[in-house]
C-alpha cells in the first residue's frame, strides 16, 4: 500500500467523519501549546463530531434487503445497487440522502457528471421530490427539494465503479441521512457487502521457520499470490521443491495455491528452499538448523481491518496472516475512534474482533486482541491485551485522552503498549512525557516508513527533528526495538507486496503462546526489520538483546544470516557509532570490542544490499 501523505490523511479524515457538512459545527478549543507534530485540528473535529447532537431522523430509515453481489476480481468494474426506505421522520426539504463509498482502498469515488467515468452513480426517488447533487470526500450528496421524503418512500442508488484493489469481504457502500439539513448526518444501519477475490497468480510466497533442531519436523508454507499480494489465488498443478543439503522432505507436492509441507533437518545446516509452480518461482527465507537453535517467532503487532480503516473481515485477515504470510504472531489493533463506525462506541463490533481472534488460534499461531489509542495530540499507541480487553480506553474520552490518564486506566491490566511512527506522520510521539513502564518497546518501522534514524533510507513522512528512536536512545531513553506493518490492506506481514514499506518483529526465544509473546516484549528480547526475515544473533559477553551488563571492556558477538548479501553491520551506543564492518555474502560473523561506561547501551544495525535493515534491542549497561 502506498504510504499516505499529509494530504491523503486529510482526505481520509473528511471521508470518515459522519458529518456531511462542517459549516454549522461549533469550534472546539484545544489547549495550546501542543506538542510538535500534533494535529489539534483533527482532534477538535473528531470531538465536535462525536459531541454533536443528531436529530431524530438523522440516520433514519433502513436499507432494503437485497442478495449479496456476486464476487468480483480485485480492481474489476462492478455495478451495485442500494435502496433506502425512509423511516418515520423522513427527510425534510434541504435535508439529504447520501451514498457513501468505502475509501479503503481503491473503490471509485461516486460522481454523477461523467457517465463513462469511474464511480458514475444515478439515483431514483419518489415522484415530486427533486435532488440537487454534489460529490466529494467519497460521498454523493443528494439534497432534497420540491417536497419532503416521507415515511415508506424509497431512494435507489445505482453505482458503477472499480472494486477494491485488495481481496476482501467487507462493506463497500453505505447510506447516510441528514434529515433536517443542519449539516450533521448519521449512517443508516447496514451496508452493501462485496467480496473481492485475488487476480491472476503472479508470484509465490514461501516461508520457513527461521530455526529448528535437527530431527524435529517443521512446516514449509507456500502460497500463490496476485500482483499486489492478494492470496491465495487459484493455482492448479504441482509445487516443485529444491531442498538444500541437510533438509529432508518431498520433492514435489500437489498445489492448488496453498500448501503446508513437512520438512526435517537431518543435520546442522543453513539454507533456503527453492520453489517452482509452473511459471512461478521463488526461494524461501533462510533457515538454520542447530542443536542449540534459539526459536525466532515472527510477529506483526499492528494490523487494521475493515472495522476501522482497513480492508478485510477480521477472520479473513487472520487467515491470511496464518496461512499466506506464515506469521507466528499477529495482533488486530483497530482504531478506537477512526473509521466509518467508531469502535469506542460499538461493543458489538469489538466483540466481532474478539471472536475472530479466539477462533483463529492454532498450535504455534498466536493471534492477539489489541486496539489503537489514536491521539492526534500525543501520538498513536497500540495496546496489546494479554488478559481481558474491556474496557477500551478512548483517546477522545476526557478520562483517558492524555498519556498519563491512559496509563492510569491500564495499570494493573495484562497489557503491553507500543508507540508507533514515533518520528512523524501521521502524528509524531510526544517524547517529552517519557515512556511508561507499560511501554518496553517502540515501533521503528512500518508502512509509514522508518522512525529509527533520519539518515537511513525511507524515513517516516512529516518527520520531526530529534524524534527518531535512535536519537532518543542517544539522549538516555531506554526501550527495545520492534516493527510492524501498521497494515491496512489485509496483508499482515507482507505489506511490501502492494508497493509500500513493511515491518516485522522477531521475538527471540519466545514460546508460541500469548504469555510467551508478552514475556519477550517485556524483556525486550526482540529485534525489528523493515520486512526481511533475516536471522540476527547479538549478545554482549553473554547478555542478550534487552538484557543488562556491567560497564567496562566488552565484546559484542554478532551472527547474521541475511535474506540478501549483507552490506554493513554497525554497532551503536548512546555516544554514536562504535564500530562497523562491511559484509560479503549472506553470512556474517564478527566480534566487536567496545569499552562502555555506566548507563550506556549497545545495539546493532544490519544493512543489506537490497535495502533490508534490522535493528536489535539494546543491551543496557548498568548505571
Amino acid at each position: 500500500m502506498p504510504t499516505p501523505g499529509r494530504a491523503n490523511w486529510r482526505i481520509l479524515f473528511t471521508l470518515l467523519l459522519s458529518c456531511a457538512d462542517r459549516t454549522h459545527d461549533p469550534v472546539v478549543e484545544v489547549p495550546v501549546p501542543v506538542p510538535t507534530g500534533a494535529r489539534p485540528e483533527t482532534d477538535a473535529e473528531l470531538r465536535a463530531d462525536r459531541e454533536a447532537v443528531r436529530r431524530p431522523g438523522d440516520g433514519g430509515g433502513h436499507l432494503v434487503a437485497a442478495p449479496e453481489p456476486a464476487p468480483v476480481e480485485v480492481g474489476a468494474p462492478i455495478s451495485l445497487e442500494v435502496t433506502w426506505e425512509a423511516g418515520a421522520d423522513g427527510v425534510a426539504v434541504g435535508g439529504s440522502v447520501q451514498l457513501v463509498v468505502s475509501g479503503f482502498w481503491g473503490w471509485s469515488p461516486p460522481q454523477d457528471v461523467a457517465p463513462e467515468g469511474p464511480g458514475f452513480t444515478t439515483l431514483e426517488g419518489p415522484a415530486g421530490v427533486t435532488f440537487e447533487t454534489r460529490s466529494g470526500a467519497g460521498t454523493l450528496f443528494a439534497t432534497v427539494g420540491g417536497r419532503a421524503v416521507v415515511a415508506g418512500e424509497r431512494v435507489r442508488f445505482t453505482y458503477r465503479g472499480a472494486a477494491d484493489r485488495f481481496a476482501e469481504r467487507a462493506p463497500a457502500l453505505f447510506v447516510g441521512v441528514d434529515a433536517d439539513g443542519d449539516g450533521l448526518r448519521a449512517l443508516v444501519p447496514g451496508e452493501v457487502v462485496v467480496t473481492t477475490v485475488p487476480g491472476p497468480c503472479a508470484g509465490l510466497v514461501g516461508t520457513l521457520p527461521s530455526t529448528s533442531v535437527p530431527g524435529e519436523p517443521f512446516l514449509l508454507r507456500v502460497a500463490a499470490v496476485d500482483a499486489v499480494g492478494n492470496g491465495p489465488c487459484r493455482h492448479g498443478g504441482s509445487l516443485v521443491l529444491s531442498l538444500p543439503p541437510g533438509l529432508k522432505g518431498p520433492r514435489e507436492v500437489p498445489f492448488d495455491g496453498l500448501a503446508a509441507v513437512e520438512l526435517t533437518a537431518t543435520s546442522d545446516s543453513i539454507g533456503v528452499v527453492g520453489l517452482a509452480a509452473g511459471a512461478l518461482a521463488t526461494a524461501t527465507n533462510p533457515h538454520v538448523a542447530h542443536a542449540d537453535a534459539v526459536p525466532l517467532r515472527w510477529a506483526d503487532l499492528q494490523v487494521h481491518t475493515s472495522l476501522s480503516d482497513g480492508t478485510g473481515d477480521p477472520i479473513d485477515v487472520l487467515a491470511y496472516a496464518r496461512d499466506v504470510a506464515a506469521l507466528d504472531v499477529v495482533a488486530l489493533t483497530d482504531h478506537d475512534h477512526w473509521g466509518f463506525r467508531a469502535l469506542d462506541g460499538s461493543p458489538t463490533e469489538r466483540a466481532r474482533l474478539r471472536s475472530a481472534v479466539v477462533g483463529a488460534a492454532r498450535p504455534g499461531f498466536v493471534p492477539l486482541m489489541g486496539m489503537e489509542w489514536t491521539s492526534w495530540i500525543w501520538g498513536h499507541r497500540h495496546v496489546l491485551f494479554f488478559g481481558p480487553d474491556e474496557p477500551w480506553p478512548s483517546s477522545l474520552d476526557d478520562a483517558t485522552d492524555t498519556p498519563a490518564e491512559l496509563f492510569a486506566a491500564l495499570r494493573g491490566r495484562d497489557v503491553v503498549v507500543i508507540p508507533h511512527h514515533v518520528a512523524g506522520g501521521p502524528v509524531a510521539l510526544d517524547w517529552s512525557v517519557g515512556l511508561d513502564a507499560l511501554e518496553p518497546v517502540v515501533e521503528v518501522a512500518s508502512v509509514h516508513g522508518q522512525s529509527a534514524d533520519p539518515a537511513l533510507p525511507n524515513p517516516v513522512w512529516d518527520a520531526i527533528p530529534g524524534a527518531f528512536a535512535e536519537q532518543q536512545l542517544a539522549l538516555g531513553t531506554s526501550f527495545g526495538m520492534v516493527a510492524s506493518t501498521d497494515g491496512h490492506d489485509g496483508h499482515p506481514g507482507l505489506a511490501h507486496l502492494a508497493g509500500g514499506s513493511n515491518g516485522l518483529t522477531a521475538l527471540v526465544g519466545a514460546s508460541p503462546t500469548p504469555e510467551g509473546v508478552a514475556a519477550a516484549l517485556r524483556a525486550r528480547a526482540t529485534y525489528a526489520t523493515n520486512g526481511p526475515r533475516m536471522i540476527v544473533r547479538f549478545e554482549v559477553d553473554g547478555s542478550p538483546m534487552g538484557g543488562r551488563h556491567a560497564p567496562g571492556a566488552l565484546t559484542a558477538n554478532v551472527r547474521v544470516v541475511g535474506t540478501a548479501p549483507v552490506a554493513r553491520v554497525e554497532l551503536w551506543s548512546r555516544a554514536g557509532l562504535v564500530t562497523a564492518q562491511d559484509g560479503s555474502g549472506e553470512l556474517f560473523h564478527a566480534a566487536f570490542p567496545a569499552t562502555v561506561g555506566p548507563g550506556e547501551a549497545l545495539w546493532l544495525r544490519v544493512l543489506q544490499v537490497d535495502g533490508g535493515i534490522a535493528w536489535t534491542s539494546p543491551v543496557f549497561v548498568d548505571p
